[in-house]
């Protein structure tokens, strides 16, 4: 089943209760943190992200866009956070930091920017719950979509299946009505979605709708059939 997970980069920061209201039917929030340094934009951290798990019912995922993930990520998980991503371009011991993340209760995922190839971290895949594919370059919401990253998502994918791994498969940058189905077509199956969702009308219906094409897409895939 295709998740949604409307990100709050693209809300009203001085109405962050409200705007996790907005998207009711959500899979998730995702919550993206920014440190300036890793990327060159600075969002929030844990005292939001502790103050946000209170405010609403819906699971935190947190995509950490930060340096010394082994140091931080743990506390996002303390703070309320259901999954935390690091980026395996940042993380000393990306091995320990995920065993340390799932030992304290949380979901293990890792992103890559778009020129990070998956290939070399075939061997970390059954540490994780999740592989986030970036499709812009992390840093700032309302990015057009990088169609290729598409073989990419595929060939993630295909790892996936060739060590019989369960895990989720999340893509991030550009997700929209026009472009989410080529995702689920390629292989994703958690979509990140910003100015899609927030920009909308509707946020809670255009989360319904972006899940429906995404599932629509994904029904017939070469990679859905073998699940």
């Amino acid at each position: 089943m295709a998740q949604i997970n409307p990100s709050i980069l693209s809300a009203d920061f001085a109405r962050l209760a409200d705007e996790a209201e907005a998207v009711r039917g959500a899979d998730w929030l995702h919550v993206d943190v920014m440190d300036n340094h890793f990327v060159p934009n600075l969002t929030l951290g844990v005292p939001v992200v502790e103050s946000l798990a209170r405010a609403t019912d819906t699971p935190l995922d947190c995509h950490l866009m930060i340096e010394q993930p082994d140091r931080w990520a743990p506390q996002y998980v303390e703070a309320g956070a259901g999954s935390v991503t690091f980026h395996v371009e940042a993380a000393a011991a990306p091995v320990r930091l995920a065993r340390e993340i799932r030992a304290k209760g949380a979901r293990a995922a890792m992103a890559l920017r778009p020129a990070t190839p998956i290939e070399p971290y075939e061997d970390l895949l059954p540490e994780l719950d999740m592989v986030l594919i970036m499709t812009v370059e992390p840093g700032f919401g309302g990015q057009a979509f990088l169609d290729i990253m598409l073989p990419k998502i595929r060939r993630t994918r295909q790892l996936f299946d060739k060590h019989g791994l369960d895990l989720w498969l999340q893509v991030d940058g550009g997700v929209a009505a026009s472009t989410i189905e080529l995702c689920a077509e390629a292989g994703a199956d958690v979509f990140v979605a910003g100015s899609a969702v927030y920009g909308a009308e509707d946020p809670a219906e255009a989360v319904r709708a972006l899940r429906a094409r995404a599932e629509e897409a994904s029904a017939g895939a070469w990679w859905a059939c073998k699940h």
